[in-house]
């Protein structure tokens, strides 16, 4: 028999509607494709969560928002164990389970009934490593796999990267969580062949006509844009395999973002941090987003109680930057947004050719409420003031 729980949520927070697809009111295994399912860390075994039972309502252990002081309020009952989606790197894998610790830490009641269970769906992004997504269509091949696990009903949610998100979701699913960002600044890391580093120039250690190694256009532009001299050739994989790859010489350098350095505390290979207004991240690096089936309104609920808003007022911006610019997927595109001490969103935005030959950035800051109108506003102007080729595929 399947176990079955109540979920609740602070009466007083609902899931507001949003643009850009918010919601509204180791190694994996041989099987990942089909979805190998795990037992969430702190259960027994995957096993149990099927194991008798009438379930428990979710509001005995419910723990609101700090400050809130919302009562909860009983939904219908509804199988266990929620079954949560995840790519199977071995960061995707810490960022699932500690989504999943956050979801447990606010609703404590879920961490003794064997409530999740991982499922590793392996993704094209993940299988095809010869190419570079530009090529083979772009950054939604890390997340078609599990959204279509996620519409089949396989899975009840799913945990991402927010920088791998398209920005326009398939119909039928919402970006219902954003958490705690992350430093969101990229790493350039040095081979053993590269010089010392000058601190006011960050790409000093590289020599005339160095090779380094990456598959993302945007940095690509940003680098050669600076530094004309230097040579890119590509380097795709998880963290592990790119560090190997630079490790065994296929490049003199390469570059990774510094969020997932410190995710799997391998910040120490950094040799150069280098400053998001330098070289502007991608839009949503540093975020982990949950992803839920539109119509799951009780989910929404729950992920609304441990969604943190800065990351939610600054993926707005960023994501809609993204929606104004429209580019391919071969057009180098940056967003960075941050929050201001006085409570103002400040985002930048930047477009580029991928040879560097053209680069055009641009700020623009406001009230934080405003995260979308700031978006398009800035991407419309970047849109304006760029050759029109720069945006055909």
């Amino acid at each position: 028999m399947t176990r079955a729980m109540s979920l609740a949520h602070p009466a007083s927070r609902s899931a507001t509607a949003g643009a850009f697809a918010y919601p509204q009111a180791g190694a994996a295994p041989a099987d990942m494709r089909a979805g190998a399912a795990t037992a969430h860390p702190g259960a027994p075994h995957a096993g149990n969560a099927h194991s008798a039972g009438g379930g428990v309502p979710l509001a005995a252990g419910m723990v609101t928002k700090p400050g809130s002081g919302a009562p909860t309020k009983p939904h219908a009952r509804r199988p266990l164990p929620l079954r949560v989606g995840t790519r199977g790197s071995p960061l995707a894998l810490w960022q699932t389970r500690t989504f999943l610790d956050l979801v447990t830490r606010f609703c404590p009641v879920l961490r003794n009934v064997n409530a999740f269970e991982e499922h590793v769906i392996a993704t094209s992004g993940d299988q095809i490593q010869d190419r570079r997504l530009a090529d083979i269509g772009g950054k939604g091949l890390f997340a078609k796999e599990i959204h279509e696990a996620l519409l089949d009903g396989r899975i009840d949610f799913a945990v991402h990267s927010l920088k791998d998100l398209e920005t326009e979701l398939p119909p039928g699913i919402v970006l219902a969580c954003t958490l705690k960002r992350e430093d969101a600044r990229d790493a350039l890391i040095l081979g053993p062949n590269c010089g010392a580093v000058d601190p006011a120039d960050p790409f000093s250690g590289l020599a005339s006509g160095a090779l380094v190694g990456t598959a993302s256009l945007r940095r690509q532009a940003q680098l050669l844009h600076a530094r004309p001299d230097l040579r890119v050739g590509m380097i795709r994989g998880n963290v592990g395999s790119r560090l190997a790859k630079l490790a065994a010489g296929d490049a003199d350098a390469t570059l990774l973002a510094l969020a997932g350095l410190k995710r799997l505390e391998l910040a120490d290979r950094a040799s150069v941090i280098l400053d998001a207004e330098a070289m502007v991240p991608a839009a949503g690096q540093g975020i982990v987003g949950v992803t839920v089936r539109a119509a799951d309104l009780e989910l929404h609920e729950l992920l609304s109680g441990i969604e943190d808003r800065e990351a939610r007022a600054v993926s707005r911006a960023e994501r809609a930057l993204l929606a104004a610019l429209d580019g391919s997927c071969r057009t180098p595109i940056g967003g960075h947004a941050r929050l201001l001490p006085n409570g103002e969103l400040h985002l930048t935005g930047l477009v580029a050719r991928p040879d560097g030959s053209f680069l055009l950035k641009r700020s623009l800051h406001g009230a934080a409420t405003d995260a979308e109108r700031i978006g398009l506003e800035l991407g419309d102007s970047l849109r304006a003031d760029s050759p029109a080729d720069i945006f055909i595929s």
